[in-house]
């Protein structure tokens, strides 16, 4: 990157508070950090508003609803990854790890799913190395034991992808996320359209699958995030035993624990806790879950994710630092505690040597407006 911007007279937040002042970033970078009101030539006047660092978002599957808008639709990934990647700089941003599902049942049945994360992430992959994308973007990949084919899929990515997050996820019917299986009922049906007797037989496939393959595929999992060198997480932990395991596997931080119990047994054993901004923001889990605001009141809540809602990720953080009167602490959800759980110290904070990744934020009252995101000191949205 090349060049010089300058956001002057701006509210910036630091890590520590705000001070009004200017921010420089010359070749991709933050050079300077000056107080004051003065507008240098040449720079963005920000008349106040707040300037800070651009969102990091560790678990989205917003990619998956532009590459299947409508159930049976699919469009072409070229222009699908195109429009996810804008959309993710259009609500603040800048680096996102684009979680994408491996292990695929393959056998008969009406509620099968197949294939996909490799010649997604290859496009992905592609697009990145030639410059179409306008903010930073990762590999995630969500191993799901309950499946016929994890490890083939497994093995057809290696160090050289990149995966910076491999999440251990297990969706055998009548356990974590879906400990409730009359919420599974109306997830699946309304997300596939099964009939009654499909979704029985859904049921039973996946517990016959989990008792036949978890435990293998589980061990495969974690050996898998060791030869990538990636960030191993847990998904929808929900007893404090489940969470003992993720310990033993070397999990660095928890999505979505589904209870208190094992949101509390997370943080004991030093694995983050990273919770949903929808289900904060609607002041509920979908699925009948714990709710996020209660996580955050306990002081059980270490980062937020945009999930399935990007939009969610700043006016989630937003709400966070008005829960806690601490406007750092909330923003830090979303940019230096997810930086520090994946291990990037290039980003995250508003500080000299860190990447140019900024957001210029207003707030009027209940109202929060993105007004510029820049990556890498070039505006991006």
């Amino acid at each position: 990157m090349t060049g010089s911007t300058i956001l002057a007279n701006a509210t910036l937040l630091l890590p520590d508070g705000t001070i009004r002042g200017s921010l420089q970033i010359e070749d991709g970078r933050i050079t300077r950090i000056d107080p004051g009101t003065g507008i240098p030539p040449g720079a963005v006047d920000c008349d106040g508003d707040l300037v800070m660092p651009g969102l990091i978002e560790l678990h989205t599957d917003n990619l998956e609803r532009h590459i299947q808008p409508r159930p049976k639709v699919n469009w072409p990934h070229a222009p699908a990854i195109i429009a996810h990647d804008a959309e993710l700089a259009s609500v603040g941003i800048t680096t996102v790890f684009d979680a994408l599902r491996v292990g695929s049942v393959i056998s008969n049945g009406a509620s099968n799913y197949g294939e996909y994360a490799r010649q997604l992430a290859n496009e992905i992959l592609d697009l990145r190395a030639r410059g179409a994308l306008r903010i930073s973007h990762f590999l995630h990949l969500r191993a799901e034991v309950c499946s016929e084919t994890l490890i083939d899929e497994l093995d057809k990515f290696g160090p050289g992808d990149n995966a910076g997050i491999v999440s251990l996820m297990d969706h055998t019917p009548g356990q974590r996320q879906f400990t409730d299986i009359s919420q599974l009922r109306k997830y699946v049906i309304g997300k596939h359209g099964l009939n009654e007797d499909e979704f029985i037989n859904h049921i039973t496939q996946l517990q016959e699958l989990s008792a036949r393959l978890g435990k293998k595929h589980e061990a495969a999992v974690v050996e898998a995030a060791g030869r990538f060198g990636a960030v191993l997480a847990s998904h929808d932990d929900t007893t404090e035993a489940q969470v003992a395991v993720s310990a033993a596997h070397g999990v660095h931080f928890a999505e979505f624990p589904t209870t208190r119990e094992a949101a509390e047994a997370s943080l004991t054993r030093g694995i983050k806790v990273m919770m949903g901004a929808p289900n904060l923001i609607r002041g509920g889990s979908h699925s009948g879950n714990v709710a996020a605001r209660e996580l955050a009141e306990l002081g059980l809540l270490d980062i937020l994710s945009s999930d399935y809602v990007p939009s969610s990720l700043l006016t989630g953080a937003m709400m966070l630092g008005d829960l806690w009167g601490d406007l750092p602490r909330g923003i830090a959800t979303v940019t230096s505690a997810p930086a520090a759980a994946v291990g990037f110290t290039d980003r995250g904070t508003l500080a000299e040597g860190m990447r140019g990744d900024v957001l210029r934020v207003h707030r009027a009252s209940d109202i929060v407006t993105l007004r510029g995101t820049w990556v890498c000191g070039r505006r991006a949205a």
